[in-house]
């Protein structure tokens, strides 16, 4: 019985042996990639560029100091030009397909046009030089890199004064109009889009594409003797609406790309 015994322990040791030396080593399996992760659009942000715009106003002829209306036309005047914009602001990205934000920034440069007085036959080229503005803005992810967005807020306005001369000899006529500011609110909105196209890669780098209205309050611009500056009793009323299309070269701060998750 024993010699049984020990044979078979022999046979069962020998034949696990045998299993061991047949099995392959272990093959290596590479961990899988780690999945990309959308870059998040919470952060500051700085922007800088150009564009044109055009302007209109509705006028007409009101007493001094009264503000009655004189008999007259009432025109709509207006004018166009070019202008740079600098300006800063912060986004949240609220959840994967929105985005808010807040905003200031600055308008410089050239929309000239034309104000005019019928009583007397006068006109002047009038001039909005600058504007600031600060609103807020919702835009949503047409794609991980592209935000479509909308935005309001408050704005002010700068326009320089001008020498009106008469509409018939085209000399002066010895009036002249001060410079004044107004303010008023802004609607507009435009899309933003990340560089990293045609094989460039620019982390960090957008361009945006905005339309913007401005509607600012009335004015009542007094015609005033040249060297004295008292008026002759006729103001030239002034309600504008400012228009404007730029494109921005914008930078994130916070921004590195497409990023990995950690395996």
């Amino acid at each position: 019985m024993k010699k049984i015994l020990l044979a078979l322990t022999a046979v069962a040791a020998m034949t696990a042996s045998a299993s061991a030396a047949d099995l392959a080593a272990r093959p290596y399996t590479k961990a899988p990639a780690p999945l990309p992760v959308a870059p998040s659009w919470t952060g500051f942000y700085i922007f800088g560029g150009g564009g044109g715009g055009l302007w209109d106003a509705d006028t007409g002829i009101a007493q001094t100091g009264t503000g009655a209306s004189i008999l007259g036309i009432n025109q709509r005047q207006g004018g166009d030009g070019w202008y740079g914009t600098v300006g800063a602001g912060y986004d949240w990205q609220v959840n994967p397909s929105w985005v808010f934000g807040v905003f200031a920034d600055g308008q410089f440069g050239s929309l000239k046009g034309t104000i005019q007085d019928q009583g007397p036959f006068i006109a002047g080229n009038i001039k909005n030089d600058y504007n600031w503005a600060a609103g807020v803005r919702l835009g949503y992810l047409v794609a991980p890199n592209v935000l479509s967005y909308v935005n309001a807020g408050y704005s002010n306005s700068h326009w320089k004064g001008t020498t009106l001369l008469s509409t018939i000899s085209g000399l002066p006529s010895g009036l002249h109009t001060d410079g004044f500011d107004r303010s008023g609110w802004f609607v507009g909105g435009g899309v933003e889009n990340n560089l990293n196209i045609f094989g460039i890669t620019a982390p960090g780098w957008f361009m945006k594409t905005e339309y913007r209205a401005a509607y600012y309050d009335s004015k009542n611009i007094s015609e005033l003797a040249d060297g004295t500056n008292l008026s002759n009793g006729r103001d030239i009323t002034f309600k504008p609406l400012v228009q404007t299309i730029s494109t921005s070269l914008v930078y994130r701060f916070n921004w590195s790309g497409p990023v990995v998750a950690k395996y």
